[in-house]
């Protein structure tokens, strides 16, 4: 089983014949790989203190605070070591892209895809919702919605939450998932109309669960 890595467990770690060990630098939210760097003791050392990303340049043979120059700083949620304790994944919440391009991710150049499967995200669809609202191409239910406004979409969203109790209500599994969805694309709608990202969402939400342990934590204590 993996385990969060302290101060402690750094000698644990297997760094190379070069002193750095390789870091998988993950979005929190969106789950997708934003770059891949590596790390001396050093510079995991302070990553740990400040609760920021540190690397070590290879090419300039130097620790760097990943933002200090950008302002696009890393907040590590999480540092985790693979099986052989010679790689490590750090899950963080970024302030802004990081690619040094401007992309949100190194990773933007495609290889390879197999047609017959596709990836699917709820920050891709979002994307896609926000290119239907600033493009509105013709024929699209989209375009319709975002056409219409908001008092069209908040109906939509009344009616999809209506359908979602009835197919629960009949205790329909297959059907109240087909309602949900539908739901949640309306929904999604909505938020790209207000300007309200997944990722504001997903603060709340985190914001609500540290509030619920919390208050479970108390209820133990009583």
């Amino acid at each position: 089983m993996n385990k969060e890595l302290r101060m402690a467990d750094i000698d644990q770690l297997k760094f190379d014949e070069k002193g750095l060990i390789p870091a998988v630098v993950t979005d929190s939210i969106s789950k997708k790989v934003l770059t891949v760097a590596y790390m001396n003791r050093e510079s995991l050392r302070i990553s740990m203190e400040k609760g920021l990303t540190c690397f070590f340049s290879r090419s300039r043979q130097q620790l760097w605070l990943k933002g200090e120059t950008s302002g696009n700083y890393q907040h590590i949620v999480s540092i985790t070591a693979d099986c052989d304790m010679d790689a490590l994944v750090i899950c963080v919440e970024k302030d802004g892209p990081a690619c040094h391009t401007g992309n949100d991710s190194c990773f933007f150049n495609p290889v390879w895809q197999n047609d017959s499967l596709s990836e699917f995200s709820l920050q891709g669809l979002y994307k896609l919702l926000e290119q239907r609202k600033e493009e509105k191409p013709e024929g699209s239910y989209t375009t319709y919605l975002f056409e219409k406004g908001t008092d069209k979409i908040l109906k939509k969203v009344g009616e999809e939450s209506t359908e979602v109790i009835i197919a629960a209500k009949a205790d329909d599994k297959k059907e109240t998932i087909y309602e949900i969805a539908d739901l949640a694309y309306h929904i999604m709608v909505l938020m790209v109309q207000m300007g309200i990202s997944v990722e504001d969402v997903h603060r709340e939400l985190a914001s609500r669960h540290i509030i619920d342990h919390k208050v479970k934590q108390e209820k133990m204590t009583e």
